[in-house]
C-alpha cells in the first residue's frame, strides 16, 4: 500500500547529506530553546500556511481529483489547528510549567483515568456542541502520574535532543507537517522529512510556510523515492524514524526483505533497523451497529456518515469505513445496507491515484462475485463496492485481515437483536478477527445509550476495545482533526506484530501513558456536518474557518455560522 511511484522531485545525495549535517549541528540547540520562543516560531508557520492554503488546496484538488472543499478540511485548516494548539502549550509551558489539564478530569469506577481533552476552548464547545473527548489513561497512570509525566521532554534540564527522519504520508496532505509538528515540539528532536512521490506536490507549499523552521535548520524537506527512503533509514546520524505507511513497509524497514533471513531475525528478536521507530499505519476500520429501531432521519444521517467515511480521500484514508458490523436478525438491516448503495450511486466515482489501487480492488473481489459495484468507471477512476453478509465465522476471509485501501465496504453480523450482547460480540469480533488497531466506531442511539445497564455495555466496550481511538456515532477522524487528541494504533502493538503502529501523533496536551483516545457525539448533529461528502456550504466557509482555527475570536464567529446557517 505504500507508493511506489517515481518521484517528480529528487533531492541529490550530497544535499541530503548536507542536510543531515546543518541539522545534527542544530539539535542541541533547538532543544533547549525557551518554549515561549518555539512557539512564537509556530505562529510564524502559521501565518505562513494561511498564506499558502489557496495554492495548497488549488493544487491538492488537481493531484487527487478531489473536491476544494474536502482539500480546505483534510489539509491547511487541520495544520494550522494543530499548529496554533502546540503553540498554545508551549506558551502554557513557558507560564506554568506544562500545558493545562483544566479540571475535567476524573478516576472512573473501575479505577481508571480519564482526562477530557475536547472541546479544548469555548469556541470549540460551541462550534461543536454535544461532542467530547477524551483520554483514557492506562490502568497503572493515575492522574497524579498522568500530571506528573505531562510534557516530559519539557522537564529536562538541558536536554541534547536528536534528529528525527521522518517519512512522509502518501494520501493526506496534512499528514506530514502535522508529525513534523509532533516530532519538534512534543518530543523535541529537529527533523528531516522526506516526501512520499505520491504527495510530493505539497513539500514546495511546506517549503515557504515552514521558512522560519527551515532558515534555522531545525527541520530540511527533501524528496525522492524508495531508494532516498531506505538510504535514510539506516544514516548512522538519524536518531529516530517515524513513518505513515503500511504495516509492510514497516516490517521491510525494521526485519528487512520478507524470507528466511527476516524470519530469523523475528524469531531472534533482532532487526535491521537499530534505531526507536514510530508509526502510523493502516486499518480495517470497523463500524458497530448497535441493534435499534431507528427512526428514519436517524437511518439517513448515519448513511451519510459512513459514506462520507468511504467517499472522502477515494477512500485512501487509514480511517476508511472498511467494515459495517451489524446484529445477526437486525430487522432494518437489509433497508439500511440499501440506503448505503443507494447513497454511494449519488457520490461520483473518483480518481484511484493512489499506487496499487486497481490491483488490490481486482484481488479483494475475485472471490466475491455478489459485490455491488456502484458507479461509473473510467480511464482512472473504479467503482464504490459494497459487499453483503460476509462470514463473521470465516477467519480466512481476506476483507478482514487486509485493508483494501480503496473505495471497498463490507458487510458482516454477530451477536443477536439484544444491545448488551451485541456489544460483546461486536468488541470480540473487532478485535480479534479484524486486522488493525488504528480506529473504531459504534453507532448507537440516544434512549439506548441512556439506558444504563446498555451504557455500562458500551462503556465496557471502550475500554476493551483494542485501538487507538474509538469514537461513539461519528467518524474517529475527527479526533484527527481535533489536534489535541493523541492519535496512534493501540499501544498493544509490538514491533514484531505491528498491526496500526506505535507511538502518539499529535497530542498536544503531551501526555504520556496514553490507553485511547474516546470521541463521543450525537447521533445526529445539527447544523449539517462540515466534513459530510454532500454538504455544499462547506469550500464557502472553508477558507473562514482557517482564518478563525488562525487566530481565533468570537468576533468571527457570526460571519462563520451565517456561511454554515444560510
Amino acid at each position: 500500500m505504500s507508493a511506489d511511484s517515481t518521484s517528480k522531485l529528487t533531492t541529490d545525495h550530497r544535499t541530503i547529506e548536507r542536510a543531515v549535517d546543518q541539522l545534527r549541528d542544530k539539535a542541541r540547540e533547538f532543544a533547549r530553546l525557551h518554549p515561549a520562543t518555539k512557539a512564537l516560531l509556530l505562529r510564524k508557520c502559521i501565518s505562513g500556511l494561511v498564506r499558502e492554503a489557496p495554492g495548497w488546496v488549488a493544487e491538492g484538488a488537481r493531484a487527487r481529483g478531489a473536491s476544494q472543499a474536502e482539500e480546505w478540511l483534510a489539509g491547511p485548516i487541520v495544520t494550522v489547528r494543530l499548529f496554533r494548539l502546540m503553540a498554545e502549550s508551549l506558551e502554557r509551558i513557558s507560564a506554568d510549567g506544562c500545558p493545562s489539564l483544566g479540571r475535567a478530569t476524573r478516576v472512573r469506577d473501575d479505577g481508571r483515568s480519564e482526562i477530557a481533552l475536547f472541546p479544548a476552548s469555548s469556541l470549540d464547545r460551541v462550534s461543536f456542541a454535544g461532542f467530547s473527548g477524551t483520554a483514557l489513561m492506562d490502568a497503572h497512570v493515575s492522574l497524579e502520574d498522568a500530571r506528573a509525566r505531562q510534557a516530559a521532554f519539557y522537564q529536562q534540564q538541558r536536554p541534547e535532543g536528536g534528529l528525527s527522519l521522518i517519512l512522509g504520508a502518501g494520501n493526506v496532505s496534512s499528514i506530514p507537517p502535522m508529525d513534523v509538528a509532533t516530532k519538534m515540539f512534543v518530543d523535541g528532536r529537529v527533523c528531516l522529512l522526506k516526501m512520499n512521490p505520491v504527495n510530493d506536490w505539497v513539500g514546495p507549499f511546506l517549503e515557504r510556510a515552514l521558512a522560519p523552521l527551515i532558515s534555522r535548520n531545525y527541520l530540511r524537506i527533501v524528496y525522492g523515492g524508495a531508494e532516498v527512503g531506505a538510504n535514510l533509514v539506516y544514516h548512522s546520524q538519524v536518531d529516530e524514524v517515524h513513518l505513515t505507511g503500511s504495516a509492510q513497509t514497516h516490517d521491510l524497514i525494521v526485519w528487512g526483505a520478507p524470507g528466511e533471513k527476516s524470519q530469523r531475525r523475528l524469531a531472534a528478536n533482532d532487526p535491521v533497523l537499530k534505531t526507536p521507530i514510530t508509526s502510523e499505519l493502516g486499518n480495517v476500520s470497523p463500524i458497530a451497529i448497535v441493534p435499534a429501531d431507528y427512526s428514519d432521519n436517524e437511518l439517513q444521517f448515519m448513511c451519510r456518515n459512513i459514506v462520507t467515511m468511504v467517499v472522502n480521500n477515494a477512500s485512501f484514508n487509514c480511517n476508511a469505513a472498511k467494515m459495517i458490523v451489524t446484529a445477526a436478525g437486525w430487522p432494518q438491516r437489509g433497508r439500511f445496507l440499501d440506503m448505503i448503495g443507494s447513497t454511494l450511486a449519488h457520490a461520483p466515482t473518483r480518481r484511484a491515484y493512489y499506487p496499487g489501487a486497481s490491483e488490490r480492488w481486482q484481488a479483494l473481489l475475485a472471490n466475491h462475485d455478489d459485490a455491488e459495484r456502484i458507479g461509473d468507471v473510467g480511464d482512472d477512476t473504479l467503482p464504490w463496492v459494497l459487499i453483503r453478509d460476509l462470514d463473521s465465522g470465516a477467519p480466512d476471509e481476506p476483507l478482514f485481515s487486509i485493508e483494501p485501501f480503496c473505495g471497498i465496504i463490507s458487510e458482516t453480523s454477530v451477536g443477536s437483536t439484544d444491545a448488551v450482547e451485541f456489544l460483546e460480540a461486536a468488541t470480540a469480533f473487532m478485535n480479534g478477527c479484524l486486522w488493525g488497531t488504528l480506529n473504531s466506531m459504534i453507532l448507537i442511539p440516544p434512549l439506548l445509550e441512556a439506558d444504563p445497564i446498555v451504557a455500562a455495555a458500551l462503556d465496557r466496550a471502550v475500554v476493551e476495545l483494542r485501538y487507538g481511538t474509538v469514537a461513539i456515532n461519528h467518524w474517529p477522524a475527527l479526533g484527527y482533526g481535533f489536534g489535541c487528541m493523541p492519535w496512534g494504533g493501540h499501544q498493544s502493538s509490538t514491533l514484531d506484530n505491528i498491526q496500526s503502529g506505535l507511538g502518539w501523533v499529535h497530542n498536544t496536551f503531551m501526555l504520556d501513558g496514553i490507553d485511547k483516545s474516546v470521541i463521543r457525539g450525537p447521533l445526529t448533529v445539527k447544523p449539517y456536518p462540515a466534513w459530510f461528502f454532500d454538504n455544499q456550504k462547506t469550500a464557502n466557509m472553508a477558507p473562514h474557518l482557517l482564518r478563525m482555527e488562525a487566530r481565533p475570536s468570537w468576533l468571527k464567529l457570526p460571519g462563520l455560522l451565517k456561511r454554515v446557517l444560510l
